[in-house]
């Protein structure tokens, strides 16, 4: 049975996406304690503890599954050019710059259900049956939430770094994952679904086995506090349709950060 360029655009770029979407969130719960206390400014970083507290939660997600990142199956991207880190930060579920407490969550968007009918083994389906079945089953939004906190003035200039990086690294880079090379193609700036006191939106294309492919980040920031997003959806991919940063989950996750 042949399979079209849609099934075969799914399996070049798995790798790295699924990777990205669902083995990321480096960052967990941590807090840094070892800034020095002289010279701050009266703003205060707010410790993970109280991060956690308000980083979004199922209740406040209904239609997803929302839960912590597995520590044991994080896989970072990383760069050798300095001036796009902050956004392989964005892409591996971590703080765009270092920060001095940051937490993260998984947002899954839960598959719709089909009608019920006679199983069927996808040996028996032609490739346009196969395609549909298969990108029916990947068109989920899969979310990394990340919440990173800063003394001063340090999510202001964190959240500038990330605009940087976006206009820096518009020709594309390259980065790194678990020994594999990703070629990002370009970097374009995108609608932010977020607000606050300011917000960066961007899409990274990649390009796998001559097939390219967007995943999207936003980062937003309230006060001393950043919001990050990372949104992959394989459907989308597989069909070339448009995406986004899932608007659900960054109206629930700023709306307790306001």
């Amino acid at each position: 049975m042949k399979r079209s360029s849609g099934v075969r655009l799914c399996a070049a770029v798995a790798v790295s996406a699924l990777s990205f979407a669902l083995v990321t969130g480096c960052s967990g719960e941590s807090s840094d304690s070892s800034s020095d206390a002289k010279g701050k400014s009266p703003e205060k970083a707010l410790s993970a503890a109280e991060l956690k507290k308000l980083v979004v939660t199922g209740d406040e997600l209904p239609g997803f599954d929302v839960g912590p990142v597995k520590q044991a199956e994080a896989k970072r991207v990383t760069t050798d050019n300095a001036d796009c880190r902050p956004l392989t930060q964005v892409l591996s579920g971590l703080p765009p710059v270092d920060a001095q407490a940051s937490t993260d969550r998984l947002a899954t968007e839960k598959a719709q259900k089909q009608p019920a009918s006679k199983p069927t083994s996808l040996d028996d389906l032609d490739g346009d049956k196969f395609e549909g079945a298969l990108q029916k089953s990947l068109d989920r939004d899969v979310t990394t939430v990340t919440l990173a906190s800063y003394d001063g003035d340090g999510a202001e200039q964190a959240l500038k770094a990330v605009s940087a990086a976006v206009k820096a690294c518009a020709g594309g880079f390259v980065g790194q994952q678990a020994g594999s090379k990703v070629n990002f193609t370009k970097v374009t700036e995108e609608k932010a679904a977020g607000g606050g006191d300011g917000s960066v939106a961007f899409a990274a294309f990649s390009k796998t086995d001559g097939e390219t492919a967007p995943v999207y980040g936003e980062v937003d920031r309230h006060g001393t506090t950043l919001s990050g997003y990372f949104t992959v959806n394989l459907g989308s991919m597989m069909a070339e349709k448009a995406y986004a940063v899932t608007p659900a989950v960054v109206k629930a996750q700023e709306a307790k950060l306001k």
